[in-house]
């Protein structure tokens, strides 16, 4: 009797251990429209995809980076200029609509075209809603081009990353 109990009492702390450190893994945010890249993978609308497809919210890297896969290996076909990435059609500004899975605080966010910061909104570390939007004037630019988007978490050394392709 004394063997079941303490092979039960050490079961019972495993397991209580293993829940209590291994959380369970969160979601973080993603651009719905216009369609990021991740989202438009995530909708089967671009093949080949890998991982991305499952998780269109997780493309969290140090802050800083400028790639639309913002340095997870895993994710690194959203940096693939050769893949067909539909553009939308906009006009002069646009209106960016995240959905956020889980919503840190949050310092700013960023919106580059190339290396050329277009638009910062300041959140000052406050948590945002489930649902975020930022309109964002375009300037004069014409034709096809990739805007990246990046939400810089207030608490962390980590950022989440977007790339929205577009013409005008």
């Amino acid at each position: 009797m004394r063997r079941v109990m303490t092979f039960l009492s050490t079961a019972v702390i495993a397991i209580g251990a293993t829940l209590f450190i291994a959380s369970p893994a969160q979601a973080h945010g993603y651009i719905n429209s216009p369609a990021s890249r991740q989202y438009v993978c995530a909708q089967g609308r671009v093949a080949n995809c890998g991982d991305i497809i499952y998780e269109p919210q997780s493309v969290e890297g140090p802050k800083g980076l400028r790639s639309c896969h913002g340095g997870v290996g895993r994710f690194a076909q959203l940096s693939d200029e050769s893949k067909p990435w539909p553009a939308t059609r906009v006009g002069s500004s646009v209106t960016f609509n995240w959905t956020l899975t889980a919503r840190h605080a949050t310092s700013t966010w960023e919106y580059y075209i190339g290396s050329t910061r277009i638009a910062v909104f300041n959140d000052g570390g406050r948590q945002p809603g489930a649902t975020v939007s930022h309109n964002v004037n375009l300037g004069s630019r014409t034709g096809r081009f990739k805007v990246l988007a990046i939400w810089n978490i207030a608490d962390t050394a980590n950022a989440f990353y977007n790339c929205v392709d577009l013409q005008r």
